[in-house]
């Protein structure tokens, strides 16, 4: 009886040891990937440099369509890759890269959206080019799909046929891929940047909270809308959505000045002709503002006049002023 007993006691002593053997190991393993989580987090929080400038045109489209696909390649292939679908440690944790990724995610959907129906089309009434016609709903695909299909697989099927098309473009031995320097296509898709970048002005600069006039239906007295509105608003981005908003700009300037870059090369003469190269150059010149390097651990959000730094002005700032150089430049190429 009393070597039952023994035994018994022998083997529930084992377990408890053997239980709290595996509960250290498992820790030990936690602290681990937590650790190594942390360091990749780090390593991945940082953003892609600019790409140099595009050297002198060969073929007309050739620089914009690179940048186009320099811009989704780099999504693809950064420091960790695509994190905006991520499910694990440390991408799950991140926020910051994930909003500029999507900031970058809206140019090359905008400027995908006009190739397709603007870039490469000579009238209306022309056929669309069938890589285009791919790529342009490939990059339109839900950003945070991560299985089934990967917003990943998705992208880069449209990378492949964004290559496609400037496989065609650069052949001089077939004509069926063309990509049209023409000032109108160009007044379409700057009018396209220019809502977005008025948006993020107004997200940013609404951090400290504003009283606006409604102005919706200013101009035109016959003007009318689905329901009815104050003629007084309070618009103010909530504290927890302004680094989010921050960051999405900072995307989105990064890759529009890597294209307007591309479109300096490829609508040159147009430009040159309405003597508009300067007020593009200008453009430039106030988004590469907005990529100056951010000393401060995370992004302050003090009073526009307090003793607090508010980044999210000084960002809405560069935006809105890129902004009205854009206004100003869709002004000169509809001049005749």
């Amino acid at each position: 009886m009393l070597n039952i007993k023994q035994g018994l006691r022998n083997i529930k002593e084992g377990y408890v040891d053997g239980r709290h053997w595996v509960l250290k190991a498992a820790g030990t393993v936690l602290l681990v990937y937590l650790l190594m989580a942390a360091v990749f987090g780090f390593y991945w929080n940082s953003e892609p440099d600019l790409s140099p400038p595009p050297s002198a045109q060969t073929v007309t489209g050739a620089a914009t369509t690179h940048a186009l696909l320099h811009l989704a390649n780099t999504l693809m292939d950064k420091p960790g890759g695509y994190l905006s679908n991520d499910v694990s440690l440390p991408g799950v944790w991140m926020d910051n890269v994930p909003n500029w990724e999507y900031g970058v995610l809206i140019q090359i959907r905008d400027l995908s959206r006009a190739m397709r129906k603007d870039f490469s089309r000579s009238q209306s009434q022309s056929t669309e080019d069938i890589d285009l016609a791919v790529a342009e709903p490939q990059f339109n695909f839900d950003s945070a799909s991560w299985i089934l299909p990967s917003s990943e697989g998705e992208y880069r099927t449209g990378i492949e046929a964004l290559t496609r098309y400037l496989d065609r473009l650069s052949d001089s031995q077939q004509s069926q891929a063309q990509f049209y320097a023409r000032a109108d296509n160009l007044t379409r898709w700057l009018g396209d940047v220019e809502t977005r970048l008025g948006s993020l002005s107004q997200r940013l600069s609404a951090s400290v909270g504003q009283k606006r006039l409604n102005t919706d239906l200013a101009g035109d007295a016959s003007a009318t809308q689905s329901t009815t509105a104050a003629s007084e608003l309070e618009i103010k981005t909530p504290w927890s959505q302004i680094d989010d908003v921050f960051y999405e700009a900072r995307g989105a300037s990064w890759a529009l000045i890597q294209l307007l870059r591309a479109v300096e090369v490829d609508f040159q003469s147009v430009l040159e002709k309405k003597n508009a190269l300067v007020s593009l150059r200008q453009i430039i010149r106030e988004l590469e503002s907005t990529q100056e390097a951010l000393w401060s651990p995370m992004i302050m959000n003090g009073s526009g006049f307090g003793l607090v730094a508010n980044h999210s002005l000084v960002m809405a700032s560069y935006i809105a002023r890129a902004n009205a150089a854009i206004i100003d430049l869709r002004g000169l190429l509809t001049q005749g």
